[in-house]
């Protein structure tokens, strides 16, 4: 089982990667790693960016909200976190991010397609929406609604607010909430272009998924971002 240590270390770690990835939001959004011990979620502090978070910017959050370590303030969404978690305990890391394209794509009521290698995780089966409120997911409720729209998913679009990725581990969940992000930005510039024609099918999504985005790839992604956050900081 890992130390407190590295558990903060690790939350740390993916909130600097989101920022290297290029969706903070100044002081909003937040990535979570689950606490082996069942006592709730690691998550930064409100307060600071994703390029701010350090060691002694993280506290573990309880599903009741009480910050039972580190220093808080915790921030109001930590139900996005600890709710899904509850929910499934294949997840050990949540990210929720108001990625622009993320954003403005959810406000279409369009399927998400794979134009890229970026679509391929998110289009078989098709990403779902949150629709429940585009506000501040800020109670147990709201949480319990967002992993039903999550369901067994890898995460799910937030219309009028942005989106959440799932993961067994902080290099998957940060890393299905770039390609998310970079899939929706890439649909937007192709609708604007004109009519989409091209997209993976079935069997060519299947194929990636293998070939594209096996574990070595998620976590080569993942290093890369880590390195760029430690070449910020």
């Amino acid at each position: 089982m890992e130390t407190e240590e590295q558990l903060i270390a690790a939350t740390a770690r993916a909130n600097q990667a989101l920022a290297a990835s290029g969706q903070s939001d100044m002081v909003w959004g937040h990535a979570s790693v689950r606490d082996p011990q069942g006592r709730g979620v690691w998550m930064k502090a409100a307060g600071w960016s994703f390029g701010e978070v350090r060691a002694d910017r993280v506290a573990l959050v309880s599903p009741a909200g009480e910050v039972l370590a580190g220093t808080g303030p915790r921030h109001i969404e930590y139900p996005i976190h600890t709710e899904v978690m509850l929910a499934r305990p294949d997840v050990g890391c949540v990210v929720h991010t108001h990625a622009p394209a993320a954003c403005a794509f959810a406000a279409l009521d369009q399927p998400l397609l794979a134009l890229s290698h970026d679509g391929v995780e998110f289009a078989a089966p098709l990403l779902g929406r949150f629709t429940k409120t585009g506000s501040l997911i800020s109670s147990a409720d709201l949480g319990r609604a967002l992993a039903d729209a999550i369901g067994d998913g890898v995460g799910c679009l937030v219309p009028q607010h942005g989106l959440v990725t799932v993961g067994p581990d902080p290099a998957t969940a940060v890393m299905r909430a770039l390609l998310l992000a970079r899939a929706c930005h890439n649909q937007l510039q192709a609708m604007a272009a004109g009519p989409i024609t091209r997209w993976s099918d079935s069997a060519e999504l299947a194929l990636k998924k293998s070939q594209v985005w096996p574990e070595s790839q998620i976590n080569a992604g993942y290093a890369f971002l880590c390195r760029q956050a430690g070449e910020r900081a």
